[in-house]
């Protein structure tokens, strides 16, 4: 049975979590704070004042006195809006509104300003104005450190400082703005010299509302070094002023400036299949400026554990990247149980990018993504339930140069991977090499206009060369994963022209030259030792260098159709327009009977084969081919009058996107000359809400009893002219509740979205997470931001929302099977209820399988200075449940409560 002790976690937390906060000091900006009495006021001057005073308009210097000794190094400068006067009597300069004085690299500034120039000491203070409310508080700035209080008492000798009600403020993070600054206010400070400060009754948090702070942490004493850290006593937890059992006898918190290096306190959770354990604990390291790593760790009681290192690096105008390498040992229950099992899994992710402005010619970049298949469903530390449901891992790293000079020619470097986390196949390049010369034009200038059919002949020359491999899971990195591999290259040199014809008609005419080399090839034959079998089995594996060559001629003719049927401007539709592009093509291709073989089976029949069938680019085709080609793309679209009778142009609505049709017909076959037809098509209805999507293929010939095509027309065998093989359908209906109302687009400011927008990017701080899983758009839910404040009303008609409804079906006939082969129902839907209470849901039906596709029900709720999330799969086999809330702010980020359900491993 578990136990959850919710006050220790947190006040284990509070003890180490300014280890962990990698803060950064910017300038500081007044915080407002509640209004309490000065602790100095303006002196009422006497009546006789004016007669021993002296009235000062300008700047006053003051480097010496008669009474007293000289402390001061350097002069004092000073001056005020409403009045400046010197005191004889008192020995005191008193200025009034808008106060300020200078000296060396001290600044102040308050409403009243009142020095002793025998003492050397001023004293500041806010003044109020003709309502009674205190305004201009000092502004005091010795140095990089500047102080808000709301009066204070500074010796300019001693450099020592007495401040009531100060608030400063530490930036986190680097290039953190917002929400992410920790406040420190004060009832008392003491300045004991230019970088220390001592506390007393202060006040640290994160919210952004100082004068009513949803939460705070409460400081008896402390010792502050601005930019550096904060020591404090006892320590004590408030939430909305309420005090909570968090609390410590003593807290440190680091506020260095940058990054710096520090404990990641782990998260204490129970697991029935593993016992207790500790996770995501590690150290964080900052190499450089340019590079930081950070590695962490999972532990369980009986004896798993995982090792995570992230490095993340960046460097201005050159580069940027991160490297993510995962490794856990996974053990379930104890040995000597009949349900003990181990096993290892590893994910390794990198991704690297070169800025354009590094190099205009060589690039650089990487996207990897390897490791066990069942890592994502199986990892014991997967907290995104969207990686559950990929299927497939894939990495690239090019290489590309570019040799300017005409002909310019790219090179391009590749090693790619791609695994199927179901199969466990996995296929690799290492490395893919291609290189492209530019299209010449022989017959032409390099700058002039190119006419006619001579001058618009053009070629180019292309390599492709892969070592490709063909591996699974289980090998990888292993001597027996080069077994299969494949060596090859292919040269090819497309030679092409084109021109007009009767103003109408566009011709291309081409032709393809193709040479492929391969490392070994493959001698057939019957088995020597086993005469009797008719099995065929490769004699021999011949290395070396070998080729083949391959060429053809294609030449193709088009043109546009417009016909547009006009039913009067009057009418609601007022013309139809139809838009045709047909296409006939012609493709030769001879055969290649001089790189086939014989061999003569039991039968005593002879068998040909190619010697290349088995590598890396297969054999040259040995049937001859002369088609030709047939395609017909049609758009339709409607002219249809506005419902705004303000709008003179009509709307154009589409009828079909597109609707296409293609096949062939080869005279050099034996039978089953004609292709089946191929058709595609799409279009939109009500304003692009719903989207249609189709495919199929219709074949013109029947089929045996066997399945198999024959060369009898289906029309002929009783049946209609095309026989339905395949078909596919993709429906999408979205809608949201920005497309209703009448106003919705008439004002921007009125427009929700906007308004979402703005309160989103106020109330995050800038943060984008996605905390509602995939397809949920937070930006369009939010709230504007007020005086420094975040609305929160209650919603009256109109509610955000958004709505998503997706089918999709295949259906397969090539058998007779006439049946659905796939069909499903996916929906997603959104709501927010009040501007910080978000609701969202995600599921689908598969109604040939007859189950329930992954289903996700989502919360998250602001609490200004905290986030609350709620994610649920309530089954299937990744069913789970997380709950967290915790502060916002990256300062204080593992203050926080994340509590996840248990998986069920699939193995």
């Amino acid at each position: 049975m578990q136990t959850n002790k919710h006050p220790l976690l947190f006040f284990i937390l509070l003890a180490f979590v300014g280890i962990f906060a990698k803060a950064q000091e910017l300038p500081i900006v007044p915080l407002p704070i509640k209004n309490t009495q000065d602790s100095i006021t303006a002196p009422l001057l006497p009546p006789n004042i004016l007669n021993d005073s002296i009235l000062v308009v300008d700047t006053l210097a003051l480097d010496s006195t008669k009474n007293k000794k000289p402390l001061l190094l350097d002069v004092i400068e000073y001056k005020a809006k409403d009045y400046v006067k010197l005191s004889q009597k008192d020995q005191k300069i008193y200025l009034y509104n808008e106060a300020e004085i200078y000296y060396q690299d001290t600044e102040l500034k308050a409403g009243i300003i009142v020095m002793d120039y025998i003492k050397n000491e001023v004293y500041a203070g806010r003044i109020k104005d003709s309502t009674g409310v205190y305004t201009q508080n000092p502004y005091f700035k010795q140095g990089d450190n500047v102080v808000i209080p709301d009066s204070i008492r500074f010796n300019f000798d001693t450099q020592k400082a007495l401040i009531w009600n100060s608030r400063t403020e530490q930036q986190a993070g680097l290039g953190s703005i917002g929400s992410d600054a920790m406040k420190v206010l004060a009832a008392i400070t003491k300045k004991e010299n230019d970088s220390v400060y001592f506390l007393k009754d202060g006040k640290m948090t994160t919210a952004k509302d100082t004068v009513d702070p949803d939460y705070y942490i409460k400081i008896s004493k402390a010792k502050f070094v601005p930019g550096k850290k904060i020591i404090a006593g006892f320590s004590n937890m408030y939430l909305v002023d309420v005090p909570t059992p968090i609390a410590l006898p003593f807290a440190y918190f680091p506020l260095t400036s940058g990054r710096s290096a520090g404990l990641i306190f782990p998260t204490f959770t129970q697991d029935p299949n593993r016992g207790f354990s500790l996770q995501n604990g590690g150290y964080y390291l900052p190499i450089s400026d340019y590079a930081d790593i950070s590695m962490m760790g999972d532990f369980f009681t009986n004896g798993s554990y995982g090792i995570r290192m992230q490095s993340m690096y960046a460097k201005r105008y050159r580069f940027r990247g991160n490297i993510n390498f995962r490794f856990e040992n996974q053990i379930t229950s104890q040995k000597g149980f009949s349900d003990y099992s181990r096993s290892t899994l590893y994910n390794l992710q990198i991704s690297h990018s070169q800025d354009a402005k590094a190099n205009p010619n060589s690039r650089f970049s990487a996207s990897v993504n390897l490791g066990s298949s069942q890592y994502y469903t199986n990892s014991f530390n997967q907290i995104n339930i969207q990686n559950t449901q990929n299927n497939n891992l894939s990495s690239s790293i090019t290489y590309s140069k570019t040799f300017p000079e005409y002909p310019s020619v790219n090179v391009n470097l590749t090693a790619s991977h791609n695994q199927n986390t179901r199969s466990q196949e996995v296929n690799l390049t290492l490395p893919t090499l291609q290189a492209s010369m530019e299209r010449i034009f022989p017959f032409a200038k390099r700058d002039g206009i190119k006419k006619g059919i001579i001058q618009n002949v053009n070629f180019q020359y292309n390599v492709r060369a892969e070592n490709r491999i063909r591996t699974t899971d289980s090998l990888m990195f292993r001597p027996g994963m080069f077994d299969d591999a494949r060596v090859g290259a292919r040269h090819t040199l497309p030679i092409s022209t084109n021109f007009k014809v009767a103003k109408y008609f566009s011709v291309t005419v081409g032709g393809n030259y193709e040479d492929v080399w391969s490392l070994e090839t493959y001698q057939r034959g019957l088995d020597p030792e086993n005469p009797d079998s008719n099995t065929e089995v490769v004699l021999d594996t011949i290395s070396g260098f070998d080729r083949y060559n391959r060429y053809g001629l294609s030449a193709s003719v088009g043109t546009t159709l417009y016909g547009t049927f006009n039913f009067g401007e009057d009418k609601k539709i007022q013309a139809i327009r139809h838009v045709v592009r047909p296409q006939i093509g012609w493709a030769y291709t001879p055969s290649f009977e001089q790189f086939y073989d014989s061999y003569t089976d039991n039968n005593g029949e002879e068998v040909l084969y190619s010697r290349f069938e088995g590598t890396l680019n297969g054999a040259p085709s040995l049937n001859k081919a002369n088609s030709v080609t047939f395609s017909l793309q049609n758009t339709l679209e409607a002219k249809v009058r506005d419902k705004d009778s303000t709008k003179l142009e009509p709307k154009k609505i589409p009828i079909l996107s597109n609707l296409n049709f293609s096949t062939s017909y080869n005279f050099e076959a034996d039978s089953l000359k004609l292709a089946p037809v191929s058709l595609n098509g799409g279009t939109s209805f009500l304003d692009k809400k719903l989207t249609l999507n189709f495919s199929g293929s219709l074949d013109p010939y029947t089929i045996d009893n066997n399945g198999r095509r024959i060369n009898t027309l289906n029309v002929k065998n009783g049946g209609s002219l095309f026989r339905l093989t395949r078909a596919s359908l993709n429906m999408r209906y979205s809608i949201s509740s920005d497309m209703f109302g009448k106003d919705r687009k008439k004002d921007d400011e009125d427009d929700p979205a906007e308004e979402a927008s703005d309160y989103y990017r106020a109330a995050s701080g800038g943060r984008t997470d996605d905390l509602f899983g995939a397809g949920f758009d937070q930006s369009r839910y939010q709230q504007k931001e007020t005086d420094g404040d975040i609305e929160n009303p209650v919603y009256g008609t109109k509610i955000p929302w958004d709505f998503s409804l997706q089918f999709a079906a295949g259906y397969l006939n090539s058998n007779r099977q006439n049946q659905f082969n796939t069909a499903s129902l996916m929906f997603s839907g959104n709501v927010q209820l009040a501007p910080r209470w978000d609701l969202g849901v995600s599921s689908g039906y598969d109604f040939v399988g007859k189950g329930f596709a992954q289903t996700q029900f989502r919360f998250s709720r602001q609490l200004k200075s905290f986030d609350l999330r709620f994610n649920w799969v309530p089954f299937g086999s990744n069913e789970r449940w997380d709950f967290f809330i915790g502060i916002s702010s990256s300062i204080l980020s593992d203050l926080k409560y994340d509590k996840r359900s248990q998986r069920v491993l699939r193995r």
